[in-house]
């Protein structure tokens, strides 16, 4: 077995979006390469309606998928091909944009306001990204979760783990997109293959990654399970943990537990051409699919 490093480890960007929508992105519009095959990952998260009710109004996507985690409140979606729906909380959404769709999200808050979810958008294969779209609409009853002896929970949303299976399937990157919760001063240790990238993101309470290239820290200000721990090396709310190679990846949970997403997938290793939500592999397709949007001839029939 071996250790991936901590490569980066950095903050969620605040970030306004759609028709006025306040969130914070970890990763997104920079060098494709970084997280092959994942291209971008917001955090839509707040408690007050006025940063989020305008939502995602029409908009295009081509030659990718979009990845909607659901938390608290509730995202109704529409889309040019007259699909219509609504994820609660807990709910997922894997959409196939494929040869091109115009859809619009649009989040609601729960009684109290309160609105979190989180968008992946995954990348296509040349092979694929014409193909016709179509949607995976999985609802919370339908994910597993386990749970080990120490109080580990982990929702199982695509690929296999634990010996359970995530509802979602047919995804060409064959990613792995776990929920993580690790109980306060549990040290814990996930398998991920090795020819995947990988990275984490934190969104409650906090914890330390293992770097296999640094030795661990001497806790500073309280013993949490008796375990090493520098207190400076935890990462908080909103933090992106990327990592490099290797089989597994370790963390120790502070002293509130933490909780986050970690999603590997395969890279596709092919060039990128990128404006938007319209991805593909040359410059040349993206003007053709930028002129099909203009011109009405966007959207592809149904065979």
């Amino acid at each position: 077995m071996s250790l991936r490093p901590t490569i980066e480890t950095r903050k969620a960007i605040p970030t306004m979006e759609g028709a006025g929508v306040r969130l914070h992105r970890a990763f997104g519009f920079q060098d494709p390469s970084e997280l092959d095959p994942f291209l971008l990952f917001d955090d839509f998260r707040n408690e007050r309606p006025e940063d989020y009710l305008k939502g995602f109004p029409w908009h295009p996507h081509r030659g990718i998928e979009t990845i909607t985690y659901v938390l608290s409140g509730t995202v109704d979606h529409a889309d040019s091909l007259g699909n219509t729906g609504k994820l609660g909380a807990g709910d997922v959404q894997w959409m196939t944009a494929g040869s091109g769709i115009l859809h619009q999200e649009m989040p609601q808050g729960n009684r109290s306001g309160q609105m979190h979810g989180f968008q992946l958008w995954g990348n296509l294969p040349a092979a694929q990204k014409m193909t016709a779209p179509r949607y995976q609409d999985v609802t919370a009853a339908d994910i597993p979760e386990v749970v080990d002896d120490d109080g580990t929970r982990v929702k199982v949303i695509v690929g296999n783990f634990w010996g359970r299976t995530g509802p979602v399937d047919g995804i060409a990157a064959d990613p792995q997109y776990l929920d993580v919760f690790v109980p306060a001063g549990v040290n814990k240790t996930f398998r991920i293959d090795t020819y995947r990238r990988a990275f984490a993101y934190v969104f409650e309470g906090a914890g330390a990654f293992a770097d296999a290239a640094a030795p661990r820290g001497v806790l500073l200000e309280k013993e949490i399970g008796g375990a090493e721990l520098n207190i400076r090396d935890l990462s908080g709310d909103r933090t992106l943990v990327r990592f490099g190679s290797g089989d597994e990846i370790t963390v120790q949970a502070g002293p509130e537990g933490v909780r986050f997403l970690l999603i590997s997938g395969a890279p596709i290793n092919e060039p990128v051409a990128w404006h938007g939500p319209i991805v593909m592999n040359t410059r040349e397709e993206l003007q053709q699919a930028l002129s099909e949007l203009r011109n009405g001839t966007f959207i592809r029939p149904a065979h």
